[in-house]
């Protein structure tokens, strides 16, 4: 039977990348090109930082209206709601059920442990609590949490860890690490959870609270259809593959192998009763160790930050 939605105007929905299209963002672009978002009346627009060159983040294309998504750590959750000009942010969706990124270093410089970062180049994203959390886990490991942190341009910080220009910076097990093993380059990975820190969900697909609220319906069907290509990835890799490979950039459909890290990816996006879920009590871990930290204030806890209702 005929979809009734297909005769009726389509609904626009926004997306803002984290980064160049990647593993996190493969649900997207299968429900783009399997009709999902289609079938229920929504044109999907996925807005790619390649455009801009990461001029402007997904945390503020949400902000200023440009996107009615973005995919960004929990962190930028907080950050929206707690800065002077608060924004309404809400973390709708966690693309994967665990965390899989990891602070990495090359196997040939010998730092096999956090604690020998101290007085080492780390290669940081400026990301809200990044620096402390890597710190943390120097700290944590025995050592002082002395590295000297550098900024560079966001695309190009893999990069400086490949040319030997730093010495540690965060990666995606499941997209830079899958690069280092096609290339054969030995890394050293730490997760937090390894070290003592509890991270919390990363990515995560973000709203505003007011335009949900007033959109719910449409909101909701775009999460469903979001979820149902996540779902698809895990059961039909090989398909789910094929069609990433054509929204990579040049440059990664050289260096990664998509089908190793679908094979890493697919367990961590979780089955119809968990993809896309966040619990709460994982969030209020986090959101407590950073009140202890002194990075936030206690207000935190309380605050409405995560919502699973956009999946019921």
């Amino acid at each position: 039977m005929k979809n009734q939605n297909l005769s009726l105007p389509m609904k626009t929905l926004r997306i803002a990348l984290d980064w160049t299209p990647n593993m996190n963002h493969i649900g997207l672009f299968i429900g783009k090109e399997l009709g999902y978002y289609q079938e229920n009346g929504i044109e999907i627009e996925i807005l790619n930082p390649l455009e801009d060159h990461y001029e402007t983040t997904p945390g503020k294309k949400l902000e200023l209206g440009l996107a009615d998504f973005a995919i960004a750590p929990f962190e930028t959750v907080i950050s929206l709601n707690n800065k002077k000009n608060s924004v309404d942010a809400i973390a709708v969706f966690a693309i994967l059920q665990e965390d899989i990124s990891s602070i990495a270093s090359l196997k040939s410089s010998n730092l096999d442990a956090p604690k020998l970062l101290d007085g080492k180049i780390y290669a940081s994203y400026k990301a809200r609590y990044e620096d402390h959390i890597v710190q943390e886990m120097v700290k944590n490991d025995g050592g002082i949490g002395n590295m000297e942190i550098v900024y560079p341009d966001k695309l190009g910080i893999w990069n400086t860890l490949l040319e030997g220009k730093a010495d540690a910076t965060w990666i995606f097990d499941n997209w830079e690490g899958v690069e280092a093993k096609t290339k054969q380059i030995k890394l050293n990975t730490f997760s937090m959870s390894e070290f003592g820190i509890p991270y919390c969900y990363s990515p995560v697909i973000i709203a505003r609270k007011n335009p949900m609220i007033t959109n719910k319906k449409e909101y909701s069907l775009f999460i469903k259809a979001t979820q149902k290509g996540y779902l698809y990835a895990v059961e039909n890799k090989s398909r789910a593959a094929s069609i990433l490979r054509k929204y990579l950039t040049d440059y990664d459909k050289v260096h990664i192998d998509v089908s190793k890290s679908i094979d890493i990816s697919a367990p961590y996006f979780g089955n119809d009763k968990e993809c896309g879920y966040m619990k709460p009590e994982r969030i209020h871990i986090f959101l407590k160790w950073l009140v202890d930290h002194n990075l936030e204030n206690k207000k935190i806890i309380e605050q409405n930050l995560f919502t699973n209702d956009l999946l019921k």
